[in-house]
């Protein structure tokens, strides 16, 4: 029986030892070592059958007379494996050796104390360096070659110098389910490590929560590098070598034209962004360096000179459809709308009322819809664009479709009335472009809304 007890207390270390790899926690192994003290005396627990002589005192009488009482070896005395499993519950088992001299206030001769016991834990505050615990759990104990069940309540605490290491103090009872078992207190002190987290780039950061695992990096970015120190990490850095600021997603813009260095043509000569970075002095479109008249607008067909142009509104007379009236560029060479009349458009097209969270325009929209109708026919140089906008409540994909659809629907009702299709375009931009405060109903009633804006025509 001696041997098996000690086989037994060897396989419980071998199979801790052998699943150490399991993991999927930060650090969900605990294994301690230590010693461990037996004290049969303050247990008020009747005499075992196969020593009648021994006397013990009141429950917790001389809890704490190790003197007297305890029962101690002067090595390593127990061993124990346990894995955390959730919502501070860690379950595990452990073995442990002793000699018994002292039975209650009875001296005897040593016997052999062995002991494998399965244990269920609650951490109070786990992950915590001072971590106290409550432990149950039953197991067998072995004194002098008797061996009983034993079911085991106890109390006790870890304390973590790091992630990694610490040290545990626990007191437990032990109670015998057989008459002829020895009823008694256990306790251990010892050194407990934690492991099984991995990280495999040593960043500080374990794998389960590294989003670059691979990549040593900071915690501010899970895990992630901001190799150029810009405070972008370097996944969403458009460039991760060079710093910049975060509204050019890190890169820098050297001239300060908002055209960040990489896509800037001018990079050292602030410029336009239509020009890719470069300047346009005359501001005809065509940039200084491709411009042979860059102090005399020109159309780039003609390498940034002007042409011919005899009523001087800004449109060459090739283009003029209305050479000898004084137009407007965005309306090939004729007389623009009015504001006025741009202002009517926008008047009229946010009274147009949808059916709730559809595209369905309400009956009672019809009248203002065939007025917006006449003014656009009065108006044939001119394309007019549509837009719908909703608020930010709901999805940004369903605000997209929903004004889409919304403009769609304007535009398929001023078909009908004869407004030719190409003269109309209808964009949706959903949550994009408010003019509200979302925040509030009243905000979010009035970026709910449709609007039409003249263009000109490209042909």
């Amino acid at each position: 029986m001696k041997q098996l007890s000690r086989l037994l207390v060897v396989g419980l270390l071998i199979l801790g030892l052998n699943n150490i790899q399991a993991q999927d926690e930060n650090n969900p192994w605990q294994f301690s070592l230590g010693v461990n003290a037996i004290d049969v005396y303050p247990t008020n627990a009747d005499a075992a059958s196969f020593l009648p002589n021994y006397e013990t005192g009141a429950l917790f009488d001389e809890y704490f007379n190790a003197n007297d009482h305890w029962n101690i070896i002067p090595s390593i005395s127990y061993l124990s494996v346990s894995r955390y499993v959730g919502d501070g519950f860690s379950v595990g088992v452990r073995g442990s050796l002793n000699r018994i001299e002292k039975l209650g206030d009875l001296t005897i001769d040593d016997v052999s104390h062995y002991a494998v016991d399965g244990t269920i834990k609650y951490n109070i505050f786990s992950g915590k360096k001072f971590d106290p615990f409550v432990e149950f759990g039953g197991g067998y104990t072995w004194v002098d070659e008797i061996g009983a069940g034993t079911v085991n309540g106890g109390l006790g605490f870890n304390y973590w110098f790091n992630d990694f290491l610490g040290v545990t103090l626990q007191s437990q009872y032990k109670h015998a389910f057989e008459d002829y078992g020895v009823t008694h207190f256990q306790h251990l002190a010892g050194v407990s490590i934690r492991f099984g987290g991995t990280d495999t780039d040593g960043d500080g950061i374990y794998d389960k929560d590294d989003a670059c695992p691979e990549v040593a990096g900071l915690e501010a970015f899970n895990g992630c590098p901001d190799s150029d120190g810009d405070g972008i990490e370097d996944g969403k850095d458009a460039c991760p070598n060079t710093p910049g600021p975060k509204e050019y997603n890190g890169c820098p813009d050297s001239d300060g034209d908002t055209v960040i260095d990489k896509d800037d043509a001018c990079p050292n000569t602030p410029g336009l962004v239509a020009l890719a970075g470069c300047p346009d002095t005359d501001g005809d479109g065509v940039a200084d360096k491709d411009d042979e008249c860059p102090n005399e607008a020109g159309p780039a067909e003609n390498n940034g000179c002007p042409w011919p142009d005899r009523d001087g509104d800004g449109v060459a007379d090739k283009d003029d459809r209305c050479p000898d009236l004084v137009g407007t560029v965005a309306n090939q060479g004729c007389p623009e709308v009015t504001e006025a009349v741009r202002q009517a458009l926008l008047d009229y097209a946010k009274t147009i009322l949808f059916d709730t969270g559809k595209a369905t325009i309400k009956p009672q929209s019809a009248e203002v819809l065939n007025n917006i109708a006449d003014i656009l026919d009065d108006y044939p140089n001119v394309t007019f664009r549509i837009e719908g906008h909703t608020d930010s409540s709901g999805s940004a994909a369903l605000n997209q479709r929903l004004s889409q659809e919304r403009a769609q629907s304007v535009m398929n009702y001023l078909i009908e009335k004869g407004i030719p299709s190409d003269k109309m375009t209808a964009v949706g931009y959903g949550e994009d472009r408010p003019i509200a405060d979302n925040n509030t109903s009243e905000g979010r009633r009035t970026n709910r809304r449709v609007e039409i804006h003249g263009e000109s025509q490209n042909n």
